[in-house]
């Protein structure tokens, strides 16, 4: 299995399909892991080379304890990156995985040839996640499972596809706690929001219609109202769009990667 160590981690991935094809790298959010793009994977193997990473304490990838910041987070993709044999590439990313990518689009400029930021934000309520930290830390997962199930998928796709929102609810309720809250404190410290007029890559926005933790207004729209040409694109999906419009997805990465 490949692994990439990182300082105070393990960072699990998986390289897939044809090396000749355009490199996209796909990041996961809070809560959820590399599994969240699964649905995806057919379509976009025919089209790219194919990094997904489990961020640092989620999935098989392993987290040593205490709190991380963005940059942090950003470091480990680009040793994975390396290990991968990637120099340049697109990224994609959920929610913490966009707020990963637009860190490495600042950071690594050079690295970064296109960015798609998904159900994402450059600015979050810091009292709010502070909160949600504490509570994690002290109570576990489960005070968070109900609240975030109501946001992570639609209601449309909860009631058609109930293994599927049980396979996330499971996910979350098993996860490491002080996983989740190291990286919960790396969305509470952000600064993206005062920086992200520096990106210099082009840059995709794709917001859900029915998205409750990031909507459009105010979030997309900072996003592409203050990232230089950011183009935006409103997808019929609630915040884990890979898995609640998996071709809406794939139609807007391919067209914008590829």
């Amino acid at each position: 299995m490949p692994f990439t160590q990182v300082p105070g981690a393990q960072v699990y991935w998986k390289l897939e399909g044809m090396s000749a094809n355009p490199a996209l790298v796909l990041l996961n959010s809070i809560g959820t892991d590399m599994d969240l793009w699964e649905p995806t994977l057919p379509m976009l193997r025919e089209r790219f080379c194919l990094l997904r990473i489990d961020t640092r304490g989620h999935g098989a990838s392993h987290h040593d304890g205490g709190d991380v910041t963005m940059g942090r987070l950003a470091q480990d993709i680009i040793a994975v990156a390396d290990d991968a044999g990637l120099r340049s590439f697109c990224v994609a990313g959920v929610s913490l995985g966009g707020m990963v990518a637009m860190e490495l689009a600042l950071g690594w400029p050079g690295r970064v040839s296109r960015a798609a930021l998904i159900c994402t934000s450059a600015t979050m309520d810091s009292a709010a996640w502070a909160d949600r930290v504490d509570t994690v830390r002290r109570h576990g997962m489960a005070p968070l499972a109900n609240m975030v199930m109501q946001r992570f998928l639609s209601d449309q796709t909860r009631a058609q596809r109930p293994d599927l929102s049980e396979t996330v609810r499971r996910n979350l309720l098993i996860m490491d706690a002080e996983a989740y809250a190291a990286c919960g404190c790396a969305i509470r410290d952000m600064d993206l929001a005062a920086r992200i007029e520096a990106i210099s890559c082009p840059v995709l926005v794709v917001t859900g219609r029915h998205d409750s933790s990031t909507p459009i207004d105010p979030h997309g729209l900072f996003l592409t109202n203050n990232i230089p040409d950011a183009i935006g694109k409103e997808l019929d999906a609630s915040h884990l769009a890979p898995l609640d419009c998996p071709e809406g997805v794939v139609d807007a990465l391919i067209g914008f990667c590829a």
